[in-house]
């Protein structure tokens, strides 16, 4: 599994990682690992939901064909 390097983090910073790592009954590592997951998982949920947004405000409209645009194009 790839490591990651995080340069001139600031103290206050990883105090506040390292108690909340020790409340959650974590390793430093362990938190940090969670903190990221979750992170990542939001970012994949917040695409769906953009995604589901624009799927229903295009709902129920005519669209071309693509492939006929390109067609047409390519025959100018």
């Amino acid at each position: 599994m790839p490591n990651v390097l995080v340069r001139d983090l600031e103290p206050s910073v990883l105090d506040v990682l390292k108690i909340r790592a020790k409340a959650n009954n974590r390793s430093l590592q362990s938190e940090l690992q969670t903190i990221l997951n979750e992170a990542a998982r939001k970012q994949a949920i917040d695409a769906r939901q953009v995604a589901a947004k624009i799927k229903r405000e295009l709902g129920g409209r005519p669209h071309t064909d693509s492939a006929l645009l390109l067609r047409e194009d390519r025959d100018r």
